[in-house]
């Protein structure tokens, strides 16, 4: 999967129909005011175990919310709107901001993007199939 509006070619993502928000492993994250507007100014790390390719991302300020994780954790975060490239195809969606530095996946693609006409088969891994072995390598920290 890719991020082409914030220039991420490649990032490890896991489909999570129990989030309704899809969630971005972000750094340095900071809200900033321009032209009147809030925007929030952050650092996508695509790669596990090493920050080659970070990519410095400044976007609107979409809105707010409280996320609830599966242990019962409550935490605020920002959100974004940002287009995803998943098996061909490019949506728009919503993504919050936060530190997934400790998950295997780097983002994780909720309902509200899955619903813009994917079907998930619980079955399946890599459904559209696995990155080149090249951009494996890069994830496991192999570059």
């Amino acid at each position: 999967m890719s991020l082409p509006g914030i220039g991420v070619p490649w990032i490890k993502a896991k489909v999570d129909t129990g989030a309704q928000t899809s969630a971005l492993h972000a750094t340095g994250i900071a809200e900033f005011e321009r032209d009147g507007e809030s925007w929030v100014r952050f650092t996508v790390h695509p790669w596990q175990r090493n920050d080659a390719d970070a990519a410095q991302v400044e976007l609107p300020l979409h809105d707010r919310r409280t996320v609830r994780s599966s242990s019962g954790h409550a935490q605020e975060r920002l959100v974004v709107l940002t287009d995803l490239e998943i098996v061909g195809r490019r949506i728009s969606t919503e993504v919050t901001l936060t530190d997934r530095d400790e998950m295997v996946f780097r983002m994780l693609v909720g309902r509200e993007a899955l619903r813009q006409g994917f079907v998930v088969d619980s079955a399946t891994s890599f459904a559209g199939a696995k990155p080149p072995r090249e951009v494996r390598r890069r994830n496991r920290g192999r570059i």
